[in-house]
């Protein structure tokens, strides 16, 4: 599958940055509300839980490495830090996504709606919730695609200095691969297509849309920011989805998947 010229020009950081534009467009705002609020409250309060217990978990963790290795302590400390960020802020990102996978649905439709000037045949809140078994049952294919190697991943922080210098920055990419892939899903799935077909799709762009995933990630870690971000990537992927991908699935405005079935 390949992108226009016009879209290949324009990388995942480009695409990042418009998200912050996108949702502050008139029109756009009230659907970015009930994300936003879902966001704030998860997000806010597992933060906040998260900084009182760091005092505690950090130092239990540093104690399982070996006494001959704790000349490393300095470098190992921050690395410790932001593995914990990075399994915690994604945890309680993807408990957000959930909760507001009807609403980030309806955001995606209908910025896709004002950046192509042609709405989606579901056109309100109540026509996303009908589709609520649909979308929740695309979650769990998100959740087991994630599982399995998330296992892998996380083995690694067993071994000893190397696994935990090298499991964090493996960690990252892959956090960002399904932050590419839990955002930019939402304007897919309004046109059903396909996991595998999507995954396919996002992987013929994978250096672009890793950009937009890793900083989407690091903002996902930054207090106070990360309460906004949930929106600000669901509006830079949905526009990700309009230059790059739409024309593949979407002819004459109909979905290439719905007039297979």
């Amino acid at each position: 599958m390949t992108s226009s010229q016009s879209a290949r020009q324009e990388n995942g950081v480009h695409y990042f940055k418009k998200g912050w534009t996108l949702i502050s467009l008139p029109g756009i705002r009230r659907f970015v509300i009930l994300p936003l609020a879902v966001n704030v409250v998860l997000m806010g309060g597992a933060f906040w839980w998260l900084f009182s217990k760091l005092g505690e978990w950090i130092p239990a963790m540093m104690s399982k490495i070996p006494a001959w290795l704790s000349w490393l302590d300095y470098l190992v400390w921050p690395i410790v830090v932001l593995s914990v960020l990075l399994v915690f802020s994604y945890f309680f990102s993807t408990i957000a996504n959930w909760i507001a996978a009807p609403f980030s649905g309806l955001l995606a439709e209908q910025l896709e709606a004002r950046l192509t000037g042609k709405p989606l045949p579901d056109s309100g809140i109540w026509d996303i919730m009908k589709d609520l078994p649909r979308i929740m049952k695309r979650e769990w294919q998100k959740l087991a695609y994630y599982l399995p190697r998330a296992v892998l991943l996380f083995a690694l922080y067993f071994i000893p200095v190397f696994g935990q210098t090298v499991a964090p920055v493996l960690w990252f990419f892959f956090s960002a691969w399904m932050v590419v892939i839990q955002y930019c899903d939402y304007p897919f799935d309004n046109h059903k297509v396909s996991f595998a077909d999507m995954r396919r799709s996002l992987g013929s762009n994978k250096i672009d849309n890793l950009q937009f995933g890793s900083l989407v990630s690091l903002f996902t870690m930054i207090p106070v920011l990360n309460l906004v971000i949930l929106p600000v990537a669901v509006c830079g992927a949905t526009a990700m989805w309009c230059d790059r991908y739409r024309a593949v699935y979407v002819k004459n405005n109909i979905d290439v998947n719905t007039t297979r079935t």
